[in-house]
């Protein structure tokens, strides 16, 4: 993605922003016309995602039991750590973009 304030960043920022949601949203033209909105609904289907993955990995083994063996449960579960990881990176991603498109600026700090 862009750095903000560079040429094309505001696209840039849709397109990620874009792809951290359901696709059916590339289809409401209010979402193309005002980042900011894309920006929150991105933040809450983002947020969402990591909720139920984070509910899906508790309640994985137990519902899985007698289903498969613990081997495939195991890997299962990795498969949902996996995600977890990821859906954190994005969700910070999106927290940023989200700053951004608000011209939220940072001061270092010594």
């Amino acid at each position: 993605m862009r750095p903000p304030g560079s040429p094309g960043w505001i696209a840039s920022a849709e397109s990620f922003l874009l792809d951290a949601c359901p696709s059916e949203y590339r289809g409401y033209a209010v979402l193309r016309r005002h980042p900011v909105v894309l920006s929150r609904l991105a933040r809450e289907f983002v947020a969402a995602q990591l909720v139920a993955t984070r509910t899906g990995l508790t309640d994985l083994r137990p519902s899985l039991a007698g289903e498969v063996d613990a081997s495939t449960a195991d890997q299962a579960a990795a498969v949902l750590q996996r995600e977890e990881a990821r859906l954190t990176r994005v969700a910070r991603a999106v927290d940023l973009v989200d700053q951004a498109l608000r011209d939220v600026r940072f001061v270092p700090r010594l």
